[in-house]
């Protein structure tokens, strides 16, 4: 073992793969802040490099670029409420009231500490515990995914703080959303109203851009004089103390740990990560009644869960030859151009590959925390524009960001159609949150219940025998009843 992890460790100390790392990284942190590029985008277009680099370089460049874009997606959520990547939606949810309180330094400095220490975490989990959570992915069919999922999505109960009514009406448009297009099993035609635009369906980065950054947009524009207040003032970074970070460890330590047990499971994904670790934060923590105001608590729990997913999330790739997401599914496509053949085999027969890889992501979010600085001074260059030019570069950024996923003007008007449904919600009090919620797990949840279903002919009863997807049913149903309850509880206080 010892060994390996030393040949692992100069083929990673190279020249070539540490100048890889250092220019996949910057990549990434840039093309996750504008929102509409995204993890997916940013390695595909990085994939032809890959041809020429060889085994190792090839390898740590997208991981590099991976590890970036996961954290660069936290930068717009919380400077300018877009979330750069799905996975970053939940930041938004304390980030952005952080940065309007005027905090917006101390938003990003806790993203950017909570980033690399969930990303490390999860490499020192890897680097000893890979085989181990291969088994453990495993253990997991589309019942106990599907259960895994059900509890993600109860994070709906967790945000909709004030009117749980209006969270569960907010989740079932994301839900509705979701199923419009193509059936993932059937290929049957759901909701398109022959219109042929509509049969691949919502891409979610123009619905999230048009829910958050346009609807912004279009807020500020009716009430001119609340926008002044909602100015982001913004001069750098600042990292959290030592101080600050007391009482905090629990919510890094158990976010990054949950990070790097979902990221091993195939088809679950960062954003889902983020959302249970929120919830699950939201349900825990000493400052719960303060998440949702620009509590710390609200952006470390997404930030170090999401950015753990990114270690995770090879083990079932390398390990098993199964992409868990469409980037990993890249990345396995670039290995195998350069030789490497992703299997159960390849930690026997290629360990010092393996262990490369996680070291080269252990350096990346090193690397990271370094350039987190640079890119953080070049927004804070931005956000000193006048109001009217940022909102117009906020509504440019919005538009090329939703062409760009597939080039297709139909995404435009969704955009559009999203933004004015996202300012139509905030006049009337609705989260935002809930939508985004169904609309990225729904499909995750459909598919995961359809193909258990299939496996049991039919019947509910094995989602409900199996051990481990009981137990994560019954943490479900708790999520659910304790906002309930304590809803129930405050109103009769308040008589």
């Amino acid at each position: 073992m010892i060994d390996i992890l030393s040949e692992s460790f100069w083929l990673v100390l190279d020249p070539l793969v540490f100048a890889t790392l250092v220019i996949g990284t910057a990549f990434g942190i840039v093309a996750g802040a504008l929102p509409g590029l995204g993890s997916v985008i940013a390695v595909t277009i990085c994939l032809p490099f890959t041809y020429s680099l060889g085994q190792v370089p090839s390898i740590a460049l997208l991981l590099a670029v991976y590890c970036g874009s996961v954290y660069g997606g936290s930068i717009s959520a919380i400077l300018i409420n877009t979330p750069g990547t799905p996975q970053a939606a939940a930041t938004t949810l304390d980030g952005y009231p952080m940065a309007v309180k005027g905090n917006a330094d101390k938003a990003l400095g806790w993203a950017t500490f909570a980033s690399v220490f969930g990303g490390v975490f999860s490499c020192l989990v890897l680097i000893f515990a890979a085989p181990q959570l291969a088994a453990l992915a495993l253990n997991f069919g589309p019942i106990e995914i599907c259960a895994l999922i059900v509890l993600a999505l109860t994070c709906i109960a967790s945000v909709s703080r004030g009117s749980l009514a209006k969270g569960l009406l907010a989740g079932i448009i994301g839900l509705f959303v979701a199923v419009i297009g193509s059936d993932p099993l059937t290929g049957d035609m759901r909701y398109t109203f022959d219109i042929f635009a509509l049969s691949a369906g919502f891409d979610v980065i123009p619905v999230v851009v048009g829910l958050f950054a346009l609807s912004e947009v279009f807020v500020r524009a009716s009430e001119p004089q609340k926008a002044q207040a909602r100015i982001i003032r913004y001069t750098g970074m600042i990292l959290p103390g030592l101080k600050a970070l007391k009482g905090r460890w629990s919510v890094l330590l158990k976010s990054s740990g949950l990070g790097s047990v979902i990221g091993v499971l195939p088809g679950t994904g960062a954003a889902t990560a983020a959302f249970i670790a929120y919830a699950e934060t939201k349900r825990s923590s000493p400052r719960k009644d303060e998440m949702g105001n620009g509590e710390a608590d609200g952006i470390i729990a997404p930030e170090s869960a999401n950015n753990a997913v990114t270690g995770s999330a090879l083990v079932p790739a390398l390990a098993l030859g199964i992409p868990g997401d469409a980037v990993t599914a890249v990345m396995l496509t670039a290995l195998v151009v350069n030789g490497v053949t992703p299997g159960v085999r390849l930690m026997a027969d290629n360990p010092q590959i393996v262990y490369a890889a996680f070291m080269a992501l252990f350096l990346a979010n090193l690397v990271m925390f370094v350039l987190a600085f640079a890119s953080a001074r070049i927004f804070a260059l931005v956000l000193r524009l006048p109001e009217a030019l940022l909102m117009m570069s906020v509504i440019l950024l919005s538009i090329l960001g939703s062409y760009g996923v597939r080039g297709n003007v139909f995404d435009l008007y969704v955009m559009l159609a999203a933004g004015v449904l996202g300012f139509l919600l905030r006049l009337f009090g609705v989260p935002l949150a809930p939508v985004v919620i169904g609309l990225v797990l729904g499909p995750k949840f459909e598919v995961s219940l359809r193909q258990g279903l299939i496996l049991t002919d039919g019947s509910f009863w094995p989602f409900l025998s199996s051990p481990l997807a009981l137990v994560l049913f019954a943490a479900a149903g708790v999520a659910i009843a304790w906002p309930l309850y304590a809803e129930r509880s405050s109103k009769g206080q308040a008589k």
